[in-house]
């Protein structure tokens, strides 16, 4: 505001309390405190735009999903079904209705597959390594694991993605985009997969139990994996030199040994590294943040492997350190 002065721009006023702002849209946003004109406001970040379009196209910012609007009442839907389902509302048409959860379902064949997500029943079954599925849609997904397709690439660095969405959450590496936002810390992330993650950290809840050891985990996909120590399962085979992983970004993170990429540049050194997670140890090297606290004399360490070593000298156990390996940290 100062610097106009110097370069004689004016800047821009209020008619109504004479405020004055900086540039257009904030003025905008500002006239509707002095209006009863109807606001549309984001939910997940609480910014405030003129019209249901502009909120529709910021949402997308939001979400790996297109947006749609209710013509009726504005009311921002993530797809088209969810908008003939909620049409409904305004036009009193016959609803599915789960009678488990309440859900209402657009037809009766998204009502029979979302039944299946509490009965449990996977009717699709995949014919490589038997592994069953709730949705036909689910098992083709699956089976670009087995063919190696990998329709959606990065325009940015190449690697292919059997989904869109993990294409979309791929290229926020590139931009540093993190619009999934914690509302008890306010720390961001780059996709909602890692903020539910992020935020069983709050509320320390681990609803799933290994049935053969009692070790609990938060997510379903990792008692899954957890799961594969007990059977001995590696799904995720290298073709280069037949090695088999547990998921598909170890074995992703596995195959840059052999053609020694780095995908991930620390901004401060530029320095390489194979996982995002290596990059996050690396870079804690310049900030000095030390995120992994001991609870039993508070020391704290800038990797998680340093804190387990480190509780051993209060449990009393022996290490037994190998001078030549170390062990790469997993996404």
């Amino acid at each position: 505001m100062h610097c106009d002065t110097h370069t004689g721009k004016q800047p821009l006023k209020c008619d109504t309390c004479g405020k004055d702002f900086k540039d257009k849209a904030s003025l905008e946003k500002h006239i509707r405190n002095h209006t009863d004109k109807k606001l549309f406001v984001c939910k997940t970040c609480g910014k405030v735009f003129r019209n249901a379009r502009c909120l529709v196209m910021h949402m997308r910012n939001h979400t790996d999903k297109k947006l749609f609007v209710c013509k009726t009442c504005g009311k921002v839907l993530i797809n088209n079904s969810t908008v003939i389902r909620h049409m409904r509302i305004h036009t009193d048409e016959n609803l599915f209705v789960c009678k488990t959860c309440g859900k209402v379902l657009i037809n009766n064949s998204t009502l029979v597959r979302h039944i299946r997500t509490h009965t449990g029943e996977k009717p699709y079954s995949c014919k490589t390594c038997k592994r069953n599925y709730q949705s036909n849609g689910n098992l083709k997904v699956h089976m670009r694991t087995h063919t190696g397709e990998r329709p959606y690439s990065c325009k940015i660095c190449g690697n292919g993605f059997t989904r869109k969405s993990s294409l979309n959450s791929h290229t926020r590496i590139h931009t540093g985009e993190k619009p999934y936002c914690c509302k008890t810390c306010k720390k961001q992330f780059q996709s909602n997969d890692k903020l539910k993650l992020h935020m069983m950290t709050h509320t320390g809840v681990k609803p799933y139990s290994c049935n053969t050891c009692g070790k609990i985990f938060s997510l379903k996909f990792t008692l899954k994996r957890h799961m594969m120590s007990h059977t001995g399962e590696r799904p995720y085979s290298c073709k280069i030199c037949g090695n088999g992983f547990t998921s598909k970004s170890i074995l992703d993170s596995h195959i840059r040994i052999h053609t020694g990429e780095k995908p991930y540049s620390c901004k401060i050194c530029g320095n390489g590294f194979r996982t995002k997670a290596s990059l996050d140890s690396h870079t804690r090297i310049h900030t000095g943040e030390r995120p992994y606290c001991c609870k039993t004399c508070k020391k704290q360490f800038q990797r998680s492997d340093a804190l387990k070593v480190h509780m051993m000298t209060h449990m009393g156990e022996k290490l037994h350190l190998c001078s030549t390996e170390v062990p790469e940290i997993k996404e």
